[in-house]
């Protein structure tokens, strides 16, 4: 067998070397020529559909490799989730993606830094529906989180770029649907650059329209202050928050301006989550602040309706049932401008008085909202230093009420007047129908004087003392008192004129017929007027009904209805000494409390009848049935005080509250004022003191 030369295998491998090396520079050739990254485009949308639990496409990939490596991806497209395939558009999309790597410090420090992500047209669609589901809630991914090379943790993030971006988000239980249009600010100098965003669609059922202005995206990972500025219309509603946070990654605090104005802070519900009672046109700034556990509204100021309104309002809204502390105060207070917290409900002149006409009860029957009530656990301290309202004029309020899982505990509400006290309490507890209800009134040494003074500049004068209490159930003030039992305890002693007294506060028309009827002369001074009523089932009924004057007294029995809202009273006058040309007797009042009717009695119609009659037959006998022979009992103030102490129709008797003067009276003849101590009845007399005070005068008025 012939062998191969030796010099035979070289030559063969020096042709084959240059073969295979010109074949591997053509696999290099074509595989530059036609080399495409959109290869790796399935694996990224596998590994994004897995970690986003949605599918998701990208129709081109491209990379820039260097030191800095650039990567784009063109037409992102996320799906809606499972189970909101029937939403016709994308979860998320956008035109570009472009994400820019330091690949050169990833290699050298194993650290993950991005210089660059920008996002080119991104759109979001964002929604919850009304059973609590939603779109934008991610569940665990089986793929790890970018790390850094040093434990884990975001990557450091030079610059997010966002350019004509837009959301559409949709909340059916908050019943809004808005476009958000956001774009971002490149940086300058020092500057990080801005995020601006627009919004415009509905919230909570009201048109909604927002600008908001904040240092970059990326600031708020930064230690330095961000700066935001926020402007809200929200329907009328006006807010605007404007300032710094101190570090928003850990919660450090906040130097924020915040303002609202609008006609009614109960609208702030949807803007705040805090249920607020109904009041008049605000307007109000202050500072807001926060940490972790609480949030600040402190030294604000403003005005509410025809009231001015200051304080502090603390929030922690981490508890189940957020927490809501506030220490309010004002220097001139319109007690109308407070209506909302019994139940009334602000609005125009005209409105309110075609309002009040449509509500048969004189009080409020606006339900209480009971779930607003458990959404919220709260503490309000309110003092107004002065009370600007004619037909209530009282000096001060002061007010301490907490509301825990729904039940409302008045612990005090107290109003100055003059120098005495009208202090009231309440507990309000859930039940079925409303609330379970205790509440309390107590009228200490009211100078009726004062009261006539401020609001009719008139003479009327007298010291009044007593309590109502009322245990009731129901869902409004109106309801309380038509299902209420208690009653109504009280006395006015050193009274004044009754022509000044009773037009100004029964009305004037009301007032003057009810003298002209009862045959009372315009100038009478009032000696006495005693009231003991219980109150059953929202029936009140008369124990005692007396106004004693010089020349008459006028006593009443009767009810009043709660439940129907009427009254059927009967007011009878007897003469205290020998008179003649007197016709008065009894008078009826009946028909609708608001608007009740009065009619004089049989006897005055038939004394009227018999004076006409006898004066047509014979002329001097139309004096009989005008002549009274007097009552002639001096001591019926005192025997009816003593009968409303020993059993009063108010459950507490008169005697602690009544118009006794106490032995440390000023030299001035004035009382001194009264700070009522909250449960105590502040300054009270004994009933005993009471008693011998209503002798003295008794047996005063006998001589």
């Amino acid at each position: 067998m012939t062998s191969a030369p030796p010099s035979a295998a070289p030559a063969r491998r020096r042709r084959v070397v240059p073969s295979v090396l010109g074949i591997l520079a053509v696999l290099i050739l074509l595989l530059i020529v036609f080399w495409s990254w959109d290869w790796f485009v399935p694996i990224i949308e596998r590994q994004a559909s897995a970690a986003l639990q949605r599918r998701v496409t990208i129709a081109h990939l491209h990379v820039r490799l260097g030191k800095v490596t650039t990567v784009t991806l063109d037409d992102v497209h996320v799906d809606q989730p499972k189970g909101f395939e029937s939403e016709t558009a994308p979860f998320a999309e956008a035109r570009h993606l472009t994400v820019s790597v330091d690949a050169w410090r990833y290699i050298w420090h194993r650290t993950l830094a991005l210089p660059l992500i920008a996002l080119d047209a991104p759109s979001a669609d964002i929604l919850r529906r009304a059973d609590g589901t939603n779109n934008y809630t991610f569940g665990s991914s089986s793929g790890g989180t970018a790390s850094s090379g040093n434990g884990g943790g975001l990557p450091e993030i030079s610059v997010l770029q966002i350019t004509d971006g837009h959301a559409h988000v949709r909340d059916v239980k908050l019943r809004a649907d808005m476009h958000i249009a956001m774009h971002t600010v490149d940086p300058k100098g020092d500057d990080r650059g801005q995020i601006i965003a627009d919004a415009e669609g509905r919230y909570a059922g009201q048109p909604i329209n927002g600008h908001f202005v904040g240092g970059a995206l990326l600031g708020v990972m930064d230690a330095r202050p961000y700066p935001i500025d926020l402007t809200v219309h929200n329907g009328p509603t006006l807010a605007s928050l404007k300032g710094t946070l101190d570090d928003p990654m850990k919660f450090a605090g906040a130097k924020l301006a915040l303002h609202f104005s609008g006609p009614d802070m109960a609208l702030l519900l949807p803007l705040t989550g805090i249920p607020i009672p109904h009041t008049p046109a605000y307007n109000i700034t202050g500072n807001l602040d926060y940490t972790r556990n609480l949030i600040q509204f402190t030294d604000f100021r403003g005005r509410m309706g025809s009231s001015d309104i200051g304080g502090t309002i603390r929030v922690n809204p981490h508890e189940s049932v957020p927490r809501v502390d506030a220490d309010l105060r004002s220097r001139q207070v319109d007690l109308a401008d407070l209506g909302g917290f019994i139940g009334a409900h602000p609005e125009s002149k005209q409105a309110a008085a075609k309002a009040d006409s449509q509500n048969p009860s004189l009080l409020p029957n606006t339900p209480i909202d009971v779930p607003k009530l458990r959404s919220v656990n709260a503490h309000l301290l309110y003092h107004g230093d002065h009370i600007e309202n004619k037909r209530t004029p009282l000096d001060n309020i002061d007010a301490d009420i907490a509301i825990e899982d729904g039940a409302i505990d008045v612990r005090h509400l107290n109003f100055a007047v003059g120098s005495g006290t009208l202090a009231s309490g309440m507990s309000l507890q859930p039940a079925d129908q409303g609330f379970s209800t205790k509440a309390h009134v107590d009228f200490a040494r009211l100078d009726l004087a004062d009261i006539m003074k401020k609001t009719t500049n008139s003479a009327a004068r007298g010291i009044i003392g007593g309590h109502f209490t009322l245990t009731s159930r129901g869902r409004s003030m109106a309801e309380l008192m038509a299902n209420g039992d208690g009653g109504l305890t009280m006395a006015l002693d050193q009274g004044g004129n009754m022509s000044a007294l009773v037009p100004d506060v029964l009305g004037l028309e009301f007032g003057n017929a009810i003298l002209t009827a009862l045959g009372l002369p315009s100038n009478t001074d009032i000696n006495c007027f005693i009231a003991d009523m219980p109150l059953r089932n929202g029936v009140a009924t008369t124990r005692t009904l007396m106004l004693d004057t010089k020349e008459a007294r006028t006593r009443g029995e009767g009810t009043i209805d709660f439940r129907r809202n009427t009254i059927d009273y009967a007011l009878t006058t007897r003469s205290q000494h020998f008179t003649v040309l007197s016709v008065p007797g009894a008078i009826h009042i009946s028909g609708p409390i608001k608007s009740p009717s009065i009619l004089p009695g049989a006897e005055v119609l038939g004394r009227t009848a018999a004076a006409v009659g006898l004066g047509i037959l014979m002329p001097p006998a139309a004096l009989l049935p005008t002549i009274q022979f007097g009552v002639g009992d001096k001591g019926a103030c005192a025997r009816l005080v003593a009968a409303a102490n020993d059993n009063p129709a108010a459950g507490i008797a008169p005697g602690s509250l009544t118009g006794a003067r106490p032995a440390h009276s000023s030299a001035n003849g004035r009382h001194p004022q009264v700070k009522p101590t909250p449960g105590k009845h502040a300054g009270a007399a004994s009933p005993a003191d009471v008693r011998a005070a209503w002798a003295a005068k008794t047996q005063k008025n006998t001589h």
